[in-house]
């Protein structure tokens, strides 16, 4: 199976793939001007990783679970992808993003923590299915 994580924000999308349950890259981000440019920009990507499942990243138990499962279904729709959508705790893994880069990039906001996050999503959810 061929996996996206997406770590959605306001900002930026952090994305990161996998086709082998041990390894996971961290891809460029999507930096958000507006839903539907984001929501076409992530579509090209997953069709072109010929991706079969997407795994995003989502604040479980939480007050804001419900409303962030139906924002990011909307977003989801947008994208048109047809494969499963697993939902996956995102919580701390900002925090363990800029922990890994300790110091390099932290303050440059073009991503690249965002899809560390989106790499350390998906390295939960494969750990979890393993």
């Amino acid at each position: 199976m061929k996996y996206i994580a997406i770590d959605l924000g306001l900002k930026r999308i952090g994305l990161a793939y996998s086709a082998h349950k041990d390894i996971v890259t961290p891809l460029k981000a999507v930096i958000r001007k507006n839903r539907n440019q984001a929501s076409i920009e992530v579509k090209k990507i997953i069709n072109e990783w010929e991706v079969d499942a997407v795994v995003v990243g989502i604040p479980l138990g939480g007050s804001s679970e419900d409303e962030m499962k139906r924002r990011i279904s909307h977003f989801m729709n947008l994208v048109d992808f047809k494969g499963e959508v697993f939902f996956q705790d995102e919580a701390g893994s900002s925090k363990e993003a800029e922990a890994l880069i300790r110091g390099e990039i932290k303050q440059i906001r073009d991503g690249r923590i965002d899809s560390i996050s989106a790499m350390i999503i998906l390295q939960r959810y494969l750990r979890k299915i393993k």
